[in-house]
């Protein structure tokens, strides 16, 4: 769901209420001048003389707007101010925006260690969260309909986006500044759960990756190995440690790949590993068209399998 006229959080209620006064405003106010000038145009001379009186000029074209105004722009800065507001106790995440995809980091917590993913943020319902954002290459701008205004991410600057999600649900975000070709590939998906719900997921997402159950997934982490992914990716609990592209190590629990563009399943991880070139032009990842089917399958297989 992507929508900024379902709010689901206090500051993008707070913006929709907002859009809300504005729209009826402009729209009362363009009722009205298009009447006065269907009235001046088609009434009787007599009728529209009044038009051009001085009272019409005072009250119509200076105390109208004035007053307007006057009471616009007090409500819109006071929906500034309580928008976006850091919250004690809140969340950290860090994302950083990279061609054509995004890098999502949970910090420390307490207990709970550090790790990465990719294209999506999990967020528990209730509790205020703190979202820094940069990027790696270009300017992105990070956008989430339902939670609020959208924020720049500019590379060598940190930037901070605050909300709080107040009903559980799957929300879409969207990178909303162009940043190459594969700009309007780049979404991803917000999260939110029950606290308790949250706490399991992110207890799971420290573990590192699963062993291969079965001959076939074995196969495929060898393949991995061989390809030489690792060196782009990291796979926590193998030797696989890169640094360029996303964290693999529970790339099978995403809702998607290719940045929100495909639901998960080793058909679209195949085809992605095989076309991505083709699927996706202008990401940084070659093709892998000289596999064999068997092969692909079963490397294909082995990260479906990274729960």
């Amino acid at each position: 769901m992507q929508s900024a006229l379902d709010p689901a959080g206090g500051d993008a209620s707070r913006i929709y209420w907002l859009t809300m006064v504005m729209t009826a405003g402009g729209t009362l106010i363009f009722l009205g001048v298009t009447s006065l000038l269907l009235f001046a145009i088609f009434a009787p001379p007599e009728r529209r003389a009044w038009l051009g009186s001085r009272k019409t000029i005072v009250y119509g074209g200076l105390a109208f707007p004035i007053v307007t105004l006057s009471a616009l722009l007090p409500y819109g800065l006071i929906v500034m101010r309580d928008t976006d507001i850091p919250r004690a106790g809140a969340l950290p995440i860090e994302v950083i925006g990279e061609q054509y995809w995004w890098r999502v980091r949970y910090p420390a917590d307490g207990d709970q260690a550090e790790f990465s993913t990719a294209n999506e943020l999990f967020v528990p319902v209730g509790r205020p969260i703190s979202v820094s954002v940069t990027a790696a290459d270009v300017i992105h701008s990070f956008w989430i309909p339902n939670f609020g205004g959208k924020i720049d991410m500019i590379p060598g600057r940190i930037n901070r986006l605050n909300f709080t999600a107040e009903r559980p649900g799957i929300y879409r975000g969207v990178c909303a500044e162009f940043c190459g070709d594969q700009h309007a590939r780049m979404a991803f998906d917000v999260v939110a759960l029950e606290p308790a719900a949250f706490e399991a997921w992110r207890a799971g997402q420290t573990k590192p990756a699963r062993e291969p159950a079965f001959p076939f997934l074995d196969r495929g982490l060898q393949l991995f190995r061989t390809g030489g992914c690792g060196s782009c990716h990291v796979v926590r609990g193998t030797e696989a440690n890169g640094q360029f592209g996303p964290d693999l190590t529970h790339v099978g629990s995403r809702r998607t790949i290719g940045a929100g563009q495909f639901p998960n399943n080793i058909g679209t991880l195949a085809g992605w590993i095989a076309n991505v070139q083709h699927i996706k032009p202008g990401s940084r990842m070659p093709s892998y068209g000289s596999l064999a089917g068997e092969d692909l399958r079963a490397l294909a297989g082995y990260l479906e399998s990274l729960k």
